[in-house]
């Protein structure tokens, strides 16, 4: 992938990797949206075909091209993009946005398992036109099956090919294209918005097609998603040739169209009558394997937004592996089994790509709204004219306002199923996140300085068995002059813990996505020590792993020794012993929460026993933890006075 200092440069490679990386949803889009549109007219004529084929130019021109490759790229987050990198650049500043981040978060993961299923199917279809009796389903499941399989063992031998597949792929939809358009050259006429304003306001409902005219823009997000792999500048110039490939596709579907008005379209695909018939297998191939590098974008994309989603708080956490060394490249265990579960769902319960295509586009226009939202309030904080950003809002509401509402009315018609799933996202994200927001109002810091005597008085005092030669705290103290009121309840009260060392551990999720800092206090030379981790927010937590790094650095400058403390130990250089104690707090039932907080406690809770411990998120030796139950109560609330009566 292009990483690093050549994202910012334009390069044949980073242009080929760039098709393979970003274009598989919207470049597979030829293959249903102008079939669509045509069967959700009813007729095939001129007003129809010119006005739809006038329709998606401009939503690629207005939509694509504007919104997202020319305006929206700017709002990278150090390289990084997507509409959780989009809400770390303003959350807090605008800490309530998170709403609008989560509903975004949660569509995406549902365009995530429709992708898969209309694409393969729309591509496998194209079988009929050789033998109408071929099984479809079958061999699509079984397509499925094996991309949701290979995930465990890595992509990268996928990857690789990516690129050149899509450019041969990118160049089959342009030349198939153009061989029609130069037969029926009046069909360069449609670019006309003309075209477009007849169909929506003259034809029978005709506003209602712009929910299958908004299929030729779905995976425009991509663009802004895959921000970090590919930079801006090769995503700009890549997309001029995806752009014109695309319309010449749709043109030339279009002309052949107007020349077999008859067509059955039930049981015939243009993109595939375009084809010379023998050029049909091959082209049915390659439109396979380009709807299997679309698929497994967009499940690799759903894995990526998981692991954001768990270090902005908005999801369980989970486990994830790295199957490969590539950077990035992650693997879901528990998401790949959902995807694959409901995307094979979704494919026997429509059976066809065109039953699909109602439910297609919901909730990806739900995902580029809460991306104009946010957006706004970007360019408002960046200090651009008022005006400007206005502008910028007021004409993308309008705009996927209005496919929302065509799209709406395709809710009963199967819409309801990617909604229905986005919903199940939506409630896990907003539950996670308002749960740790109410269970950290219950958090009491005391200043680290009013107990510094006490940890050197506790170290010295052998009449208290050693807990341990190194005690290890996870503190969630930002400031390191604080500490966790329960940690000193811990170490003092509730079972005095005596060692020669205390740790106190904080990670700092920050917005720039790759930072990996951290910072050294001391506060008692050979006794207390603070270490500030400060990770971006798609830098995975690995506190095992990152705090023997530092204590490698300490020991090497000479700044601590963390050899054995026993006397039998130490004269041989052994190496003292670490002990991690993590707090759960637990909520208790001495007090009631208002009956929606309760709601939320109650799903949380069984969230959390869903998702893996924090032992396992922070890669911890499990051997080495103990697991320190608190309740949840706030330090000034106290019951009802009880009065002592006297029996005389």
């Amino acid at each position: 992938m292009a990483q690093g200092s050549n994202l910012n440069r334009l390069t044949f490679s980073g242009l080929v990797i760039t098709l393979g990386i970003i274009y598989g949803d919207i470049g597979t889009s030829p293959l249903y949206v102008l079939r669509a549109i045509a069967n959700g007219a009813g007729a095939i004529n001129r007003e129809v075909i010119m006005g739809g084929i006038s329709c998606i130019f401009w939503t690629l021109t207005l939509q694509t091209t504007l919104k997202y490759v020319l305006i929206t790229l700017r709002a990278d987050n150090k390289g990084e993009g997507g509409i959780f990198a989009l809400y770390a650049l303003i959350r807090k500043k605008a800490r309530w946005a998170f709403i609008f981040a989560i509903i975004g978060g949660s569509t995406l993961l549902a365009d995530g398992i429709i992708t898969p299923a209309i694409t393969v199917v729309s591509a496998v279809e194209g079988l009929k036109m050789v033998n109408p009796s071929i099984p479809i389903i079958p061999i699509v499941l079984g397509i499925i099956c094996l991309l949701f399989l290979i995930q465990q063992f890595g992509t990268k031998w996928i990857g690789e090919s990516f690129g050149p597949i899509m450019f041969i792929w990118f160049s089959m939809l342009g030349i198939l294209g153009f061989m029609q358009v130069v037969e029926m050259p009046f069909i360069l006429d449609s670019l006309n918005p003309i075209y477009a304003y007849r169909l929506l306001a003259e034809h029978p409902e005709g506003y209602l097609l712009l929910g299958a005219v908004f299929l030729c823009t779905t995976g425009a997000d991509a663009l802004y998603s895959d921000l970090g792999h590919c930079g801006v500048k090769n995503i700009r110039v890549s997309w001029m040739y995806v752009k014109v490939t695309l319309l010449l596709n749709y043109m030339g579907q279009g002309a052949w169209l107007l020349s077999n008005p008859e067509v059955d379209l039930s049981i015939n695909n243009p993109f595939f009558n375009i084809m010379p018939i023998w050029f049909l297998m091959p082209g049915i191939l390659i439109a396979t394997i380009a709807a299997v590098i679309a698929s497994q974008a967009m499940i690799t994309s759903s894995f990526t937004i998981i692991s954001e989603a768990i270090l902005l708080n908005f999801w369980p956490k989970v486990q994830i592996q790295y199957p490969t060394q590539i950077k990035g490249q992650m693997f879901v265990p528990s998401v790949n089994r959902f995807l694959w579960i409901a995307c094979i769902l979704v494919i026997l319960f429509f059976q066809k790509s065109a039953n699909m295509e109602a439910a297609y586009g919901l909730t990806i226009n739900i995902t580029m709204l809460m991306t104009t939202v946010l957006m706004g309030f970007y360019l408002y904080y960046s200090k651009v004219p008022s005006m400007l950003a206005a502008l910028f809002v007021g004409l993308y509401l309008l705009i996927e306002g209005m496919f929302l509402y065509s799209n709406l009315n395709k809710f009963m018609h199967g819409g309801w199923a990617t909604f229905l799933i986005a919903g199940v996202m939506f409630i896990i994200m907003y539950v996670w996140f308002r749960g740790r927001s109410i269970k950290n109002r219950f958090i009491a810091f005391s200043k680290v300085a009013n107990y510094l005597d006490w940890f050197r008085d506790i170290k010295i005092d052998e009449s208290i068995p050693k807990y341990a030669t190194n005690l290890v705290y996870l503190t969630k103290a930002n400031f390191k002059s604080d500490i966790e009121t329960k940690i000193i309840y811990s170490i003092f009260n509730k079972q005095p813990k005596r060692a020669d060392m205390y740790w106190f551990i904080h990670l700092d999720i920050v917005d720039d996505p790759h930072t990996m800092d951290y910072v050294v206090d001391i506060l008692i030379p050979d006794t207390l020590i603070r270490i500030d981790f400060k990770l971006g927010f798609k830098v995975q937590p690995r506190v095992n792993l990152y705090f023997k790094q530092v204590i490698q650095e300490l020991v090497k400058n000479n700044e601590i020794d963390i050899t054995s403390r026993y006397e039998s130990l130490h004269k041989h250089h052994v190496p003292g012993d670490f002990k991690f104690v993590i707090i759960d707090r637990i909520q208790n039932y001495d007090f009631d929460f208002r009956a929606f907080e309760q709601a939320i406690m109650d799903v949380y809770a069984v969230l959390k026993k869903i998702g893996v411990s924090d032992t396992k998120a922070y890669g911890l030796d499990t051997s080495n933890v103990y697991i320190e139950k608190v309740p949840l109560q706030l330090e000034e609330d106290t019951p009802s006075r009880l009065r002592r009566f006297y029996d005389h």
